[in-house]
């Protein structure tokens, strides 16, 4: 019997309605895992391939057949908008059978949720955060919201298991289980996943199932790319000079190099040639730079007499305005351009795509692969467009002129096309930021708790299994002397100076914000901005130029004018960026050896070609040291970032100062300087002698264990500020270096 054969009459009639012609094989493989097995679910294929029906049409055929006393199936996911986005389709879907489906986040309306409340059924789609609100807030509730869950589906996967937020899913997951009695089946829906292995280890964490992953084909796809470079112009056109001079103080810093960076005149006009008439994502590697390349496009577009069709999408912008770019997109058969960062690589369905730009290169094979999906669909090839943007190289010393990012672009490229490789999603072992924050909620949730109920309770989550019981101790210990926990009859309980802030919804979230201000055009909510600006002072957002009138302290709140000339506005990122040792490696490959790619224009490949003779030149390729001038060298070792990190710090420990280059966010190589002044140590501080001490350490293994960490150890974590020195220098070593093999 068909996979279709065994589905709801109602599903099979939805089926016929949009004349779909066949289950496709994911669909397929996911009808025989789910009603043949009790396992978990894995699916990793490619965008659009159908993963989201293929989990929700079996199970919501399963709890039709024999409907609970509860909610039936959990949808989470890490974007309300891929909330709405599902909702839609599920209403459509389930408008023929009694199956109610409710959303449950911040922007959700609070009448749906009062009836889920009164009698829990059907469909749940909400996000970590408003989850982990509900458990603090309602938990009697929760028991009987849950009594009876058969299903949990978690969307994007590898977004999760990459983020804090996928420790805290998986602890509000148990403790769901553990708070209604039930043990609901999880399925996680994933397009690049290279490690099933691991995925499905975190998708089973504490659920005591085994998971399956159908090996399905997700079909050919053909993938067109060009890359194109661009030279930025030392002088400004007549329009730039007058913006210049027009100036305010937020923008009084800014060289012409800087105005160029993102968005040269040729190079706009060229991102508006290869975006007209089509429907077009242009993905840029910051907020900054998307609303300066809209700008720019928008400029050329009104000198050519074009209609305006460009939208920004990324996280500063508001929930209104950002729908408005999908559904224009989506909906309308107009042309359609979209400036976005990550929050278009997401699965939200935007339709069929003409072509995708990609300014610059992307952070990680991942996340390529998710930009390849965003275009090609309903039988279109993907059509992909590289731009590279550089200075006129005036560096004194040659390796400074070397593109770094523009190599990394090219491997990532050739990782995805040729070896078909994706980075493995990363969980960390010792996350003590979350344990903190998770020992919070149960507190805030229970009223107050014992050491020994809070060892049970949190302490033994699957996602603190590494953690043992005397750390935990030193943690609380550390929580009580800061006041966030204090001692009571029965235990602990949260301490009165932290009763509001964990109140406020900002605690839920456990990934850092910026404080940011809510900028708004008479009643029309346009976005946020990080920091506050002057009445007077002109920035982009949206893709206009916006100047501030009145300023509301208190709510955080700036009123805004349209006003004329281009902007650049900055926000404060938390990225630190990790770069995987087989992508290192493919970079040295690429420049290693003599092939032309036939995706480069000339310009780019006579590029490549000028980076391997410069690494060539300075023997880079073939031994770790190279001079670069009378007092400095950098190391190559050809490693991921970890062990660059651990190599470091090993160097250091020998006297050897050194500084990741290029950039802490593109970590490839370190760079020493040799200076008397900069050394409190007994080591002779010549060149010679350092390279010596330096090659000897780069045939050693090191051992991040012993290796001396720096005074104050910079993690990355919402709560770490409130974790102990000794332990955060542990989550330092066993999450953040990786031991070191001979690099000689």
């Amino acid at each position: 019997m068909s996979g279709y054969d065994r589905l709801a009459p109602f599903i099979q009639d939805y089926i016929f309605r949009n004349r779909w012609e066949s289950l496709r094989d994911v669909q397929e493989a996911a009808c025989v895992a789910i009603f043949d097995t009790d396992k978990n679910l894995l699916l990793s294929t490619g965008t659009a391939s159908g993963k989201t029906e293929a989990a929700f049409l079996p199970t919501l055929t399963l709890v039709t057949q024999d409907p609970p006393d509860s909610v039936a199936i959990l949808y989470v996911s890490p974007l309300k908008a891929l909330i709405n986005d599902q909702f839609s389709r599920l209403e459509n879907l389930l408008k023929e059978s009694k199956t109610a489906v409710c959303k449950w986040h911040g922007d959700a309306p609070a009448a749906a949720k009062a009836r889920l409340l009164a009698s829990p059924s059907g469909v749940l789609q909400t996000t970590p955060e408003s989850l982990e609100s509900l458990l603090m807030n309602k938990r009697p509730e929760c028991k009987r919201i849950f009594s009876d869950l058969r299903f949990v589906i978690i969307d994007e996967v590898h977004h999760f298991m990459e983020s804090p937020r996928g420790v805290q899913l998986i602890c509000i997951l148990e403790r769901i289980q553990r708070l209604s009695k039930c043990n609901p089946r999880r399925i996680g829906l994933s397009a690049t996943l290279s490690d099933t292995a691991s995925a499905e280890r975190w998708l089973n964490a504490g659920s005591g199932r085994e998971c399956v992953t159908p090996k399905v084909s997700g079909g050919s796809r053909v993938v067109a790319l060009r890359m194109k470079r661009f030279i930025c112009s030392e002088q400004l056109s007549d329009e730039e000079l007058e913006d210049l001079n027009d100036n305010d103080e937020a923008d009084a810093t800014r060289t012409s190099a800087e105005v160029f960076k993102s968005a040269t005149v040729d190079h706009c006009r060229y991102l508006y040639s290869q975006t007209r008439n089509k429907k077009a994502i242009i993905f840029a590697r910051s907020r900054a730079e998307v609303e300066d390349l809209i700008s720019g496009v928008k400029r050329v577009a009104e000198m050519e007499k074009s209609k305006d069709i460009y939208y920004t999408h990324h996280s500063s912008i508001s929930a209104a305005l950002r729908e408005e770019a999908e559904a224009a997109m989506k909906n309308s058969d107009e042309p359609t351009v979209i400036g976005a960062t990550l929050t278009l690589e997401l699965g939200i369905d935007i339709g069929a795509l003409d072509r995708v730009i990609q300014v610059g290169a992307p952070i990680s094979v991942s996340s390529f692969t998710q930009r390849v999906g965003r275009c090609g669909r309903k039988g279109q090839r993907s059509e992909l467009i590289f731009t590279f943007v550089e200075k006129p190289p005036k560096a004194f010393e040659e390796l400074d002129t070397i593109n770094w990012e523009f190599v990394k672009c090219v491997a990532v490229i050739e990782l995805y096309l040729r070896d078909r490789w994706v980075e493995p999603a990363f969980a960390p072992s010792f996350p003590y930021g979350i344990l903190y924050h998770q020992t919070m909620c149960h507190l805030a949730s229970v009223g107050e708790a014992t050491a020994p109920s809070l060892a049970q309770n949190v302490l033994s989550l699957s996602a603190f299994s590494h953690v043992p019981l005397e750390d935990y101790r030193e943690l609380l210990s550390n929580m009580l002397e800061i006041g966030h926990i204090v001692r009571s009859e029965r235990g602990f309980m949260v301490g009165k100076d932290a009763e509001s802030k964990v109140a406020f919804y900002e605690f839920l979230c456990v990934f850092e914000n910026s404080v940011e201000y809510t900028v708004k055009h008479d009643v029309k909510t346009i976005g946020t901005i990080t920091g506050l600006l002057p009445v007077g002072v002109r920035f982009a957002l949206a893709g206009r130029t916006w100047e501030v009138v009145t300023i509301a302290e208190k709510g955080k709140t700036i009123f805004v004018k349209p006003a004329a000339g281009r902007r650049r506005t900055n926000w404060v990122s938390s990225y630190s960026g990790t770069v995987h040792p087989v992508l290192v490696q493919k970079m040295k490959t690429i420049l290693s050896s003599d092939e032309k790619y036939g995706y480069l224009s000339p310009d780019c490949q006579e590029r490549l070609d000028e980076i391997r003779n410069i690494c060539n030149e300075k023997g880079i390729l073939d031994h770790p040291i190279a001079k670069v001038g009378k007092r400095n060298f950098c190391v190559f070792p050809w490693i991921g970032s970890q062990s660059l990190s651990t190599l470091l710090l090993a160097l250091q420990d020998r006297g050897v100062f050194c500084t990741i280059k290029p950039t802490p966010s593109n970590p490839i190589y370190l760079e020493t300087t040799v200076s008397r002044e900069s050394y409190e140590f007994e080591y002779d501080s010549d060149v010679d002698s350092m390279i010596k001490r330096t090659l000897e350490v780069l045939g050693e293994k090191i051992d991040r264990h012993d290796v001396i960490l720096p005074a104050e150890i910079q993690t990355p974590g919402k709560f770490n500020k409130f974790i102990p020195k000794e332990l955060l220098a542990k989550q330092f070593v066993e999450d953040f270096l990786t031991d070191v093999e001979p690099c000689l």
